[in-house]
């Protein structure tokens, strides 16, 4: 295999790629991409072009693809405003159309352009091949589920292909009804069910911040309780965090909150030692 003609030339080094890609050869890395890198022309290519490099060097990779802004663009055409409880998406029967529109043409886009770049991908989706079972987040949420069980088979046989399987992060629930997912939520489903080595959320922030806003590199359980606890930790980063502390008791090495604003971030988390965000540990 010719690094040099699959690596970009802004990205980790050609013996740092060689160290780690026989580091992670046999282990499964689920990463979820949202934010600013689905909707900035420069960081979705680049985002694009780093999981068809991982593809390329024959690693398990798994994408679950949020779409918040996405989502939040249709509803302003829709003119339906948004209200969010503790960083979910309070989600009617109106919303919840608008949402799976909204995911499965973002999905769409994200396959076709892997495809672009050479390497393989397979969508799953409620409608076509769900893998998701859910049950009610809470009731005022409305259409917002939280997984209940993970169909990781279907997983395994889209990986075992070499393929990138490409999650639309939306399940169905006891009622047959589709629910919307976090993202962050369905991803740690997911890498919990697969026992992945490591989990990359894909973030609009350099990572998880002290009082005086400073990175934090790394933090374990219970560092990382107390900030939930003293709100050192507060909105949208509540999820994530949940997400993460149960991902890493649960079976997964390690969690990273990346920032997705970087140059070729996912590359530098998994292939270098200065990585590009906040690792989580159990």
């Amino acid at each position: 295999m010719e690094l040099e003609k699959i690596l970009p030339n802004n990205g980790p080094s050609i013996d740092e790629v060689k160290k780690y890609t026989t580091k992670y050869l046999n282990d499964i890395i689920v990463i979820k991409c949202g934010g600013s890198v689905l909707l900035e022309k420069n960081l979705f290519n680049q985002f694009i072009e780093d999981i068809s490099v991982i593809n390329k060097l024959g690693l398990s990779v798994v994408v679950v693809h949020g779409g918040g802004k996405n989502i939040q663009k249709k509803l302003d055409e829709h003119n339906l405003k948004s209200v969010f409880i503790d960083g979910l998406r309070v989600t009617d029967e109106k919303t919840i159309k608008i949402v799976e529109e909204a995911l499965l043409e973002l999905n769409f886009e994200i396959l076709s352009e892997i495809s672009n770049h050479h390497a393989n991908s397979e969508s799953i989706s409620p409608k076509k091949n769900n893998i998701i079972r859910v049950t009610p987040e809470r009731k005022e949420l409305g259409f917002v589920g939280t997984p209940t069980e993970i169909k990781k088979d279907t997983i395994l046989e889209i990986i075992n292909e070499k393929k990138i399987p490409l999650i639309v992060p939306m399940g169905i629930g006891e009622d047959n009804n589709i629910y919307n997912i976090n993202a962050d939520v369905a991803a740690g489903a997911i890498a919990k069910e697969l026992k992945a080595r490591r989990l990359l959320l894909m973030t609009d922030v350099e990572g998880v911040l002290d009082k005086s806003k400073n990175l934090i590199s790394e933090i374990n359980s219970s560092m990382a309780n107390e900030m939930l606890e003293n709100k050192t930790i507060a909105g949208g980063m509540i999820p994530k965090i949940k997400t993460c502390l149960d991902a890493v008791n649960n079976g997964v090495t390690g969690v990273v909150i990346v920032d997705g604003r970087k140059q070729h971030s996912i590359l530098f988390e998994i292939f270098s030692d200065k990585g590009a965000g906040t690792l989580i540990r159990k």
